[in-house]
């Protein structure tokens, strides 16, 4: 008997370091995502966020001014 494994859809966080100029409007969209470290850096904290903050992230790639983020789905 097979088992059948339902689909889960996960959306992957992708952002184009060279792009991004640190202007840190997705950290305010989205902090359980994106972090400007110590050491002056984007950092993707959850490349895999769970679908509850789908809209914030969606907000965050809106908002970027340099397009430097995505999400794969």
């Amino acid at each position: 008997m097979e088992t059948k494994v339902a689909r889960v859809d996960i959306m992957k966080v992708v952002v184009d370091m060279n792009l991004c100029d640190l202007h840190g409007l997705c950290v305010e969209a989205a902090p359980e995502v994106f972090e400007i470290g110590d050491d002056g850096e984007l950092h993707v904290l959850n490349e895999t966020p769970d679908p509850g903050l789908r809209a914030k992230v969606d907000k965050a790639v809106r908002e970027c001014p340099t397009g430097a983020i995505s999400i794969e789905e």
